[in-house]
């Protein structure tokens, strides 16, 4: 395994990040504890530290079973999660990058994930709704405050992070070290205008859905053989 440094940042994380979103069947989906234990493992076997999740995922099972997972040894992990999708249906101010969605969000995944700090809280995705200096004060606020160690963006327009990264700066803020993006070989759009941002500014892009769901593994393809039969 090989580690590389988080965005602008003296974090060092392993070059392959572990995605738990199967974490859990609460979706129909997904993996049972003693499969994604095995997964977990696996993955800790291989050298790698980095670990990725939300507070939405699998209606927040994933989160507990990291917690589980990594016992007296979570300081050894980066943990990453993220806020901004709901949890509670119904409940207007459940979700969203509100101050106050943001702080809830934040307390609800530290009790999941049985930690006091999160090293990197992602601002999930942008919800073209809170201003920005609303987000990005709270997400400094966070970090001042010690719940949090790095703050990082996803699925979200290069000029929202192009600004806010300038917003920051100005203001004596954080900045983001990372950025989400769904890319891979299908999905190249990140290289438009995603991946020239991160560079300009030293974040580092993170990719989900790198093999396409397991559409680029050929396991959903027919046996090319059987065909031509």
């Amino acid at each position: 395994m090989r580690y590389k440094l988080l965005g602008r940042s003296g974090l060092k994380v392993s070059e392959l990040c572990l995605g738990t979103m199967s974490f859990g069947t609460e979706w129909g989906t997904g993996a049972e504890k003693d499969e994604s234990k095995k997964v977990f493992d696996r993955f800790v076997e291989a050298g790698g530290n980095f670990l990725d999740t939300a507070n939405r995922y699998t209606e927040g099972t994933s989160e507990k079973f990291l917690a589980e997972f990594m016992g007296k040894e979570r300081d050894k992990f980066v943990v990453a999660t993220k806020y901004s999708l709901f949890t509670k249906r119904g409940d207007l101010n459940d979700a969203g990058n509100s101050r106050k969605n943001m702080f809830r969000s934040v307390e609800g995944s530290l009790k999941r994930l049985g930690t006091d700090y999160i090293d990197v809280l992602y601002v999930h995705m942008w919800d073209f709704t809170t201003p920005m200096d609303e987000v990005l004060r709270g997400l400094d606020d966070l970090i001042r405050m010690g719940k949090v160690t790095y703050i990082a963006v996803s699925d979200s327009p290069a000029w929202v992070v192009s600004a806010s990264q300038v917003m920051a700066e100005l203001k004596g803020w954080s900045q983001f070290v990372a950025f989400q993006a769904e890319y891979n070989l299908i999905k190249r759009e990140a290289e438009r205008d995603i991946l020239p941002m991160c560079e300009q500014f030293d974040v580092t892009c993170t990719s989900w859905a790198p093999i396409a769901g397991g559409a680029l593994s050929g396991k959903y393809l027919k046996d090319a053989d059987a065909e031509e039969e």
